[in-house]
């Protein structure tokens, strides 16, 4: 799942963006109103981390026209305002929730999650053969057993299960999964790929294969394995 932060606060950001992105989410990050308005509108995120007092364009321009346009995005409102002015303001702009800053990292989190599950912005349980990925509950299980994944084994999983059955080159699993290209010298994908064979294959056969010289696939075929 992706998560859209619109917040200028350099340093807070960063401090969220690395948390979202250790939960084993996506996050795409814009520092003012007139780039956030871009990434709201090209972004296609399940969920929106919105700061009211932006630079450019005001947080409060951004949520009504967001709502004007019909999107159901769900929205966390994240700012130092604290008044209840400034809280009424802000739902009534079309917010789903509001937390003020200075705030744990951990609420906010909660608060995303609990919006996830609420709005549906995960989408439906993702299924292959025997395997299931809940992203509302960030649960996976396979032949009934649950699987206890690292963030960044879920975010793998997450992408082969939404491209089953497709070649993904190495390339494009850096970009999605890492989110920056692939060097061509890095081991690490292989070794998320073994960790997460390992999990897979404890309660099953393999469906993680590899294609040599193309990459890896989710499939039942294992010849090419």
């Amino acid at each position: 799942m992706k998560i859209l932060v619109v917040e200028d606060d350099a340093r807070f950001s960063s401090v969220l963006e690395r948390a979202i992105r250790e939960t084993g989410w996506t996050v795409e990050v814009a520092r003012d109103g007139i780039e956030g308005e871009h990434l709201i509108r090209t972004g296609s995120g399940d969920a929106l981390v919105l700061d009211l007092g932006l630079p450019g364009r005001s947080g409060l321009e951004l949520l009504r026209r967001l709502r004007a346009a019909h999107s159901t995005l769900p929205v966390l409102v994240l700012t130092a305002r604290d008044g209840v002015d400034d809280r009424v303001a802000g739902l009534d702009a079309g917010a789903d929730d509001y937390v003020v800053k200075p705030c744990a990292l951990s609420e906010v989190l909660a608060r995303l999650r609990a919006l996830l599950r609420r709005g549906g912005g995960t989408g439906p349980v993702l299924r292959f053969d025997d395997v299931e990925l809940d992203p509302a509950r960030g649960t996976v299980t396979r032949a009934g057993h649950r699987l206890d994944l690292r963030p960044r084994e879920y975010a793998l999983l997450e992408y082969f299960l939404r491209h089953p059955d497709q070649v993904l080159t190495r390339q494009s699993l850096y970009e999605h999964v890492w989110e920056h290209d692939f060097d061509g010298l890095s081991n690490v994908l292989e070794v998320y790929v073994r960790y997460l064979r390992t999990r897979l294959e404890a309660h099953g056969s393999r469906l993680l294969q590899t294609i040599r010289g193309r990459g890896y696939a989710l499939r039942r075929d294992e010849a090419s394995g």
